[in-house]
């Protein structure tokens, strides 16, 4: 089914949009959750979560890529599933380490600043992705979108997982001299 048709399948409230969604999307939300907190139970009860907040998001909302949309929703619930999980010991899933390698492209700043700051660093971030080349774009945000890990990424690709590291690490100081020259670091 056309993500269009399924989007007016929620807008006419029709139950039929769960399992449509489900149908065409669920691996995929499943793997995003799961890449974050690394537990099937957790991974499955985000998924589900995310049909609920579907649900209750459209209407009003008429997402022009229903992926991107569904993908979103899980990430920010699976990350909000691991911090809760995560309060009182860290580990597990590919969310830390994947922070940790970002963490050395941008600094820290004050919070009254730090929303209009991350507005124009978001712009930045996204004009660096449209201007990468395909495949490097495409590996950057199955890591640091998809939290794939990066034997799955290598396996996916055909490359050695040491290609996918230089890969990523030449990506993330391209990255990190953007936003020097931007004025982020």
């Amino acid at each position: 089914m056309e993500d269009k048709q399924i989007v007016e399948l929620y807008w006419a409230r029709s139950e039929q949009a769960i399992a449509e969604t489900d149908a065409k999307y669920g691996g995929y939300c499943y793997s995003i959750a799961y890449n974050v907190l690394a537990n099937r139970e957790d991974a499955e009860e985000s998924v589900s979560d995310t049909y609920m907040a579907a649900w209750n998001a459209l209407p009003p909302q008429r997402p022009a890529v229903l992926a991107t949309f569904l993908g979103k929703i899980t990430r920010n619930l699976s990350i909000s599933r691991w911090r809760a999980r995560s309060a009182n010991k860290r580990g597990g899933g590919e969310l830390v380490i994947a922070l940790d390698e970002l963490g050395e492209c941008v600094a820290s700043t004050q919070e009254t600043e730090a929303e209009l700051i991350a507005k124009e660093a978001v712009a930045v971030f996204n004009s660096f992705l449209r201007e990468l080349p395909k495949e490097e774009r495409i590996i950057f945000l199955r890591r640091y979108w998809c939290l794939d890990s990066v034997s799955m990424i290598a396996d996916s690709f055909g490359f050695s997982q040491s290609k996918v590291k230089s890969m990523l690490h030449r990506t993330r100081k391209k990255l990190r001299e953007r936003f020097e020259k931007e004025g982020f670091v």
